[in-house]
């Protein structure tokens, strides 16, 4: 399968927001794409404060009817971070819209919130194991501060997935870079599957983003990258057959249920 990540420049209108998301999945199914991934809080905005007590809306509220239509009409797939409200309350949520079926989105809300900024305005529901099939791709999520966390990735690992997609707002800085740079990439390579990482670029009214987003192999090969600045469209085809070599001279997977590392 073709996926393509859309790096999303902060400046701008947040109101069109979804306007720019749906113009990426056109470009990104003109260029052959099946699958779109967008940043963390992409449909909102990640800085906005206070705000999200009236922008959240329900897995199944006027984005996701918006984005299904289009999906449809495009026949691309797409993986899009939003504010969900659940009754009373709030969540960082990535909403997962399968071009080729006429359904209410999955959703995967994020275990592991970062700092006081993002736990003062949303809850965490703890860790998750959310994995769809699209287009015969086992796609697993985790949103940005997730992936930081060696457990989050090896619990997808162990479960199967192709590829696991994380959608970002990592922020600039020196800790930013060593996590685009180093730690995706060895998320990729200890557990042998593709990460589509997707994040926010330049500064919005609140924070400043680290962009590098990037599609990174199973043998710890970047297979397309962004730069620090700016909008950017990424395509890479992910083929899990074509690491069986990578596997086989690092088999950590079957190794470490061996010797029981996860008993």
């Amino acid at each position: 399968m073709k996926i393509a990540v859309f790096q999303m420049s902060a400046q701008g209108d947040h109101a069109a927001r979804p306007d720019r998301i749906e113009a990426a999945m056109r470009d990104a199914a003109k260029g052959g794409a099946q699958l779109l991934i967008a940043p963390e809080l992409a449909l909102s905005g990640y800085g906005r404060g206070a705000a999200f007590d009236h922008l959240s809306q329900s897995a199944d509220g006027e984005w996701a009817t918006r984005l299904r239509k289009t999906a449809r009409d495009t026949g691309i797939s797409l993986i899009a971070g939003f504010p969900e409200r659940d009754g009373d309350t709030h969540h960082i949520s990535a909403m997962v819209i399968d071009a080729a079926i006429d359904a209410k989105p999955v959703i995967y809300r994020k275990a592991c919130l970062y700092g006081d900024y993002e736990k003062a305005h949303f809850s965490s529901p703890g860790p998750s194991t959310i994995i769809t099939d699209l287009g015969g791709l086992r796609v697993g999520l985790l949103i940005c501060y997730d992936v930081e966390f060696p457990e989050n990735a090896r619990r997808l690992a162990r479960a199967g997935v192709d590829l696991i997609a994380v959608p970002t707002a990592l922020p600039d800085g020196a800790s930013g870079a060593f996590v685009a740079a180093h730690v995706v990439r060895t998320r990729a390579f200890e557990n042998q599957v593709h990460i589509a990482y997707c994040d926010h670029a330049d500064s919005d009214e609140t924070f400043t983003y680290q962009g590098c987003s990037s599609i990174v192999a199973p043998d710890g090969a970047v297979l397309a990258q962004a730069g620090g600045s700016g909008d950017a469209l990424l395509f890479a085809q992910i083929d899990p057959s074509a690491y069986a070599a990578a596997r086989i001279e690092n088999p950590y997977l079957r190794d470490a249920a061996e010797v029981r590392l996860f008993d």
